[in-house]
C-alpha cells in the first residue's frame, strides 16, 4: 500500500515539474507591428523646369481695302523652354482632390516677324515677333496615390523684338508687349517624395490680332502690320522638385 502511494506521488512530482518550471519562465512578448509608411501627398511647394514645342503662331491672310490681297507668310513653330514655380493643396493624403497655383516664364525660337506678298510684291512684316512669355495659372485635379491629373488656366503674357527694317515704317510702330490667356491640362507622376515629373498641354492666347493699314514705302515692297494669329499651342514635359509641404 505504501509503496502505491509513493508511486503515485512520484509521478504527480514529474507531472507538475514541467508546468511549474515553464510557469517560472519569463513571457515572450509578441514582435511589435511593422510601422505603416504614412500616404502620399501633394501638398507643398516646388520648383521646377520645362522644355517642349510651340506650333500655330502664324498670321492669317486678308483683304485690305486700299491695297487688295494680303497673303502672308504662314505658321510659326520652335521650341520652348523655361521653369516654373508653384504650390499644391490635397484635401486628404492618398487620393483626393488638389488644387495650387502655378507661375512660369518661357523662351521661344517662334523667329523674326514674317514676311508675305501685298498682291505679287514682297510684304515685310514690322510686327514684333514673340521672342518669350509666361503665364499666371491655378490648377485643379485629382490624384491617385503619386498620380495627379489636372487642368489649369489662367493669365498670360508675353514680348518680343521687333524686325531690324522696322525704323522705315513712317507710322506708329506697334507695342512688343502682349497679354491674355491660357488654358491645358496634363498628369504628373511622383517619382520620389521629393521629385515628380509631367507632361502638360497649354494654348496660349496672348490677343495678337490686329489689323492695321498696309503703307507703300514706293521702294518695290510694302511695310506694315498684318493680322497675327491670335493663339498658339504647346506640348512641354517638365521636372519638378518639392521643398516642403504647409
Amino acid at each position: 500500500m505504501m509503496r502505491s502511494i509513493l508511486g503515485f506521488a512520484a509521478l504527480g512530482c514529474a507531472c507538475l515539474g514541467p508546468a511549474a518550471l515553464a510557469a517560472d519562465l519569463p513571457r515572450q512578448a509578441a514582435p511589435p507591428p511593422l510601422p505603416v509608411p504614412p500616404a502620399f501627398t501633394w501638398t507643398g511647394f516646388y520648383a521646377g523646369v520645362n522644355a517642349g514645342y510651340g506650333f500655330g503662331a502664324g498670321s492669317d491672310g486678308f483683304t485690305d481695302p486700299t491695297y487688295g490681297t494680303v497673303t502672308t507668310g504662314g505658321g510659326r513653330s520652335g521650341f520652348v523652354g523655361g521653369g516654373q514655380i508653384g504650390a499644391t493643396y490635397q484635401f486628404m493624403p492618398g487620393s483626393g482632390f488638389v488644387v495650387g497655383a502655378e507661375a512660369d516664364i518661357q523662351g521661344t525660337t517662334f523667329g523674326p516677324s514674317r514676311t508675305g506678298l501685298v498682291g505679287s510684291t514682297a510684304f515685310y512684316d514690322i510686327g514684333p515677333s514673340l521672342d518669350w512669355f509666361g503665364t499666371v495659372r491655378g490648377r485643379i485635379g485629382y490624384a491617385v496615390d503619386r498620380i495627379l491629373v489636372y487642368g489649369t488656366g489662367g493669365f498670360a503674357y508675353g514680348g518680343g523684338s521687333l524686325p531690324s527694317f522696322a525704323g522705315t515704317y513712317p507710322g506708329t510702330l506697334p507695342g512688343t508687349s502682349r497679354t491674355g490667356w491660357t488654358l491645358g491640362g496634363g498628369i504628373e507622376y511622383a517619382i520620389t517624395d521629393r521629385i515628380s515629373a509631367r507632361i502638360e498641354g497649354l494654348y496660349v492666347n496672348l490677343d495678337r490680332g490686329r489689323r492695321d493699314t498696309i503703307y507703300d514705302a514706293t521702294t518695290g515692297a510694302y511695310y506694315g502690320t498684318a493680322r497675327d494669329s491670335s493663339g498658339f499651342g504647346l506640348v512641354r514635359a517638365g521636372l519638378n522638385y518639392r521643398f516642403s509641404t504647409f
